[in-house]
């Protein structure tokens, strides 16, 4: 399931520049993040779209990957605050994706959109 609807990229880089580099190397923990995200959002939105994937229309793929994304640089983030400049940089950076992310959710969750989807 791991990779599915996002890339180690996108969650990479919306991590940003002063995330831990061993975390954003280390293969093994950003794939296991990447299922657990994956899982998250077809939880929360009560729709498998991992299974669905390949019916989904091509314009609406991003919105899934900003989704896991956001999960998985939360993650990123909040497993090594230390290489940011300040607490806060790394509070407000996560303020910004967990925003991004609740805005993705309440569109996914809405059953009229995840209609327009396929």
């Amino acid at each position: 399931m791991a990779w599915t609807l996002s890339t180690s990229g996108a969650c990479i880089i919306k991590a940003g520049t002063n995330a831990n580099s061993a975390i954003t190397a280390s293969g093994a923990a950003l794939s296991k993040w990447s299922d657990e995200a994956e899982g998250t959002l077809n939880a929360l939105t009560r729709k498998d779209w991992v299974a669905d994937y390949a019916s989904i229309k091509a314009n609406f793929k991003p919105a899934l990957d900003d989704a896991v994304s956001d999960i998985i640089a939360i993650r990123i983030i909040n497993y090594d605050m230390s290489g940011y400049t300040s607490r806060l940089e790394a509070q407000t950076m996560l303020d910004v994706i967990k925003d991004n992310l609740n805005r993705n959710l309440d569109a996914l969750k809405d059953q009229k959109n995840q209609e327009k989807m396929f």
